[in-house]
């Protein structure tokens, strides 16, 4: 039995809490309050004028130093990759951040501020399914400070594998984690903001860090850690990468099914990622558009097939053909492919992916029906006999449908015949071949 889709999330009523910014250093009140299906996460910034709101999306990151901060216009807003990180882990999908101030209260350094605010405001279900990106093929950021990406797929959930290294590769720590809101409120949440004391300096030239204390911060001088508690784990960088990797991506809009391996990531290089994540969702996103199968009298519906073709259940790969040219020597055929496609049982199964052999069945009986279209006769069959520069282009998934071309690029006699095919989905070609076919009497 299939599973019920996801669906979104909200806050259960209005919470907050007050504290001391970061980097401004000044005195800020945030509630979270809920919002209604689609909204996404916004931060309101109730000090100004007609206090404008701001979509937590990557189209609207303005700046990386040391800190996430979004903006629209001359508004802005600073460091919100700790609220978006609990916001995200612990399951809420829409939301507005409400605050009297340009940056929210930096707390302990941690995320675990946010994930209380967030349990006292319970979380709702909402009536509407969850927006997912699910990786397909590998995707790999890489930037001149050593940072390195690497995004696989995993439709299992997320799970995020770190190795953190700070300079001189001090302080070299690893973890890999499913991201969930038990293990994120457990695991990651607590993980404070660390920084290394030779950066502390700059970091206030730049007039940044004006909240900064050992109360909210771990400073790190040589091989000593300073700060006003111990270490909460003994890897508690690596988990506070992890934190602000989750808070990053939050940007993305939609919720990431893969494994991202990160090594000594940072602000700049999560950002890079969640652009190219956001640009391949916009770009599958336009593609999908429904598009309307014409029926038309020029083409074949299955019993027609049928009727041509001596393939059946599970081996008839063709489910209607949609169009002849005038000409008689091209045609389309349409293959919708389901969850329940039996190949599915045995091929990936923890990961369907549409065998190239059977996308390959597929061109060959459509190419079939256009040779029997030009025949004009039942009595004889067509066998496939070759194939050539054949290339499987990307994956075939459940829920995808194929338009398969056929075009007849040469005929010997009324025995042999070539046909050159691809197979399509959602405009883009997956696979193609050259197919060799012999006629025989029935």
């Amino acid at each position: 039995m299939a599973s019920a889709p996801e669906v979104q999330h909200t806050l259960g009523k209005s919470a907050g809490f007050t504290g001391t910014s970061l980097h401004t250093g000044e005195k800020v009140s945030l509630k979270l309050h809920p919002a209604s299906v689609d909204h996404g996460i916004k931060f309101k910034r109730k000090d100004l004028a007609d206090e404008p709101t701001i979509d937590a999306k990557i189209g609207n990151l303005k700046m990386v130093e040391r800190a996430t901060t979004i903006g629209e216009g001359s508004i802005r807003v600073h460091t919100v990759e700790h609220v978006l990180s609990a916001l995200s882990a612990m399951g809420v999908d829409n939301a507005i951040v409400e605050m009297d101030a340009n940056e929210p209260p930096i707390g302990d350094g941690s995320a675990k501020p946010y994930v209380d605010v967030i349990k006292r405001a319970g979380i709702s279900a909402q009536d509407a399914p969850r927006r997912f990106f699910h990786v397909r093929d590998p995707m790999h950021v890489e930037t001149k400070t050593g940072a390195m990406l690497i995004l696989l797929p995993n439709d299992s959930g997320f799970r995020i594998s770190c190795t953190q290294a700070g300079p001189d590769n001090r302080f070299t720590q690893f973890m890999s984690i499913d991201v969930g809101p038990e293990l994120f409120e457990r695991e990651i949440a607590p993980a404070r903001t660390f920084v290394y004391y030779e950066d502390v300096e700059p970091l206030m030239e730049k007039n940044l860090i004006k909240g900064g204390s050992l109360e909210n911060a771990v400073v790190v001088r040589g091989d000593a850690v300073l700060s006003k508690e111990p270490l909460r784990f003994s890897d508690e960088f690596v988990r506070h990468k992890i934190l602000d990797i989750i808070g990053d991506l939050a940007l993305v809009g939609c919720r990431v099914r893969g494994h991202l391996i990160a090594v000594k990531p940072g602000h700049a290089a999560n950002a890079e990622l969640a652009r190219a994540i956001a640009k391949e969702q916009s770009r599958r996103e336009a593609l999908a558009v429904p598009r309307v199968v014409p029926k038309g009298d020029d083409g074949l519906d299955s019993d027609e097939i049928i009727k041509i073709l001596p393939h059946r259940y599970p081996f008839l790969m063709v489910d209607r053909i949609i169009s002849f040219d005038e000409a008689g020597t091209k045609c389309i055929g349409v293959k919708s492919v389901t969850i329940n496609e039996p190949f599915f049982q045995g091929h990936f199964p923890g990961h369907p992916v549409m065998p190239g052999v059977m996308q390959v069945e597929a061109m060959a009986q459509v190419a079939s029906l256009l040779l029997f279209k030009l025949a004009k006769t039942s009595s004889r069959i067509g066998y496939f006999m070759s194939a050539d520069d054949v290339k499987f282009r990307k994956p075939v998934l459940p829920g995808d449908t194929i338009f398969i071309h056929a075009e007849l690029t040469k005929a010997r006699g009324e025995r042999l015949a070539k046909a050159k095919c691809h197979c399509v989905v959602n405009d883009a070609i997956v696979s193609e071949g050259e197919l060799m076919f012999t006629f025989l009497d029935k």
